[in-house]
């Protein structure tokens, strides 16, 4: 259980991002969201605070592709709560783009936002943590930072840097009592990917059909393997990037 601790969440104005907040207030959290869309956190914050009066919810705008930002984002949440225990770093972007028409500057966007601001945030998490003697990293990557696909290379490239990033930290900071995991989740249903379906850029129905599982995932699948990554009972789980794509990666057949 998070009763009391401190957890940030970056893109937490929407998508699993918001989910995620919804079950670590369940728990009693105290929550730092950021996000670059400042009207979303105001949402976002009413509604913590409707839904779960007795928590503590507390709102930074940020670009996590701009380090300064970033730097000054988590100084305002130590001065705010006076630690950090949890970091769901979670904000990050799509790119879909054959990759002989991927733009210089689409692939930088893609590499700034999904790799360097995941990196930005974990340097000034890891620097709290470690003043206070632990806590724990959820970097979000995804089913494409361990397998390929086409059309998808600054994707895929930006996603394997999670996983890689996420053991290498692991190793580098277990001394200090942090863990650092990348939780990889496969097709999940947010609005985002809903709006792809909708304009056919993407087709659900192939999608579950491909799908051991038979469907899309769910925010709230991806929520409880944070929640569990987050928890005591994966005291002795780092470095490891945990799929949640409901068999996607491991189905060679289709």
């Amino acid at each position: 259980m998070s009763a009391g601790r401190v957890v940030m969440c970056t893109g937490a104005a929407q998508g699993i991002g918001r989910a995620m907040l919804n079950a670590f207030a369940v728990q009693g959290a105290r929550l730092a969201l950021l996000d670059i869309d400042a009207a979303g956190l105001a949402t976002a914050q009413k509604e913590l605070q409707r839904d779960y009066p007795h928590i503590e919810t507390f709102c930074v705008t940020a670009s996590v592709a701009d380090d300064v930002q970033v730097a000054q984002a988590f100084d305002a949440v130590r001065a705010h709560y006076g630690r950090l225990d949890v970091l769901l770093n979670n904000a990050g972007i799509s790119m879909n783009r054959p990759s002989l028409e991927l733009s210089p500057a689409d692939w930088r966007r893609a590499i700034d936002i999904d790799l360097s601001g995941v990196f930005y945030c974990c340097q000034q998490a890891g620097r709290l943590m470690q003043a206070s003697g632990g806590g724990v990293i959820i970097n979000t990557a995804s089913m494409y930072g361990v397998v390929a696909a086409p059309e998808r290379a600054a994707y895929c490239a930006a996603k394997a840097g999670v996983v890689a990033l996420s053991k290498s930290l692991a190793v580098e900071w277990a001394e200090s009592g942090i863990r650092v995991n990348a939780l990889c989740p496969g097709y999940i249903r947010t609005a985002l990917v809903d709006s792809l379906i909708e304009r056919g850029a993407l087709d659900a129905q192939r999608i579950s059909a491909r799908t051991p599982m038979g469907r899309l995932g769910t925010p709230e699948d991806v929520v409880a393997v944070a929640c569990f990554l987050a928890s005591d009972a994966a005291a002795f789980v780092t470095g490891h990037a945990m799929l949640a794509d409901g068999g996607w990666t491991a189905n060679g057949y289709m």
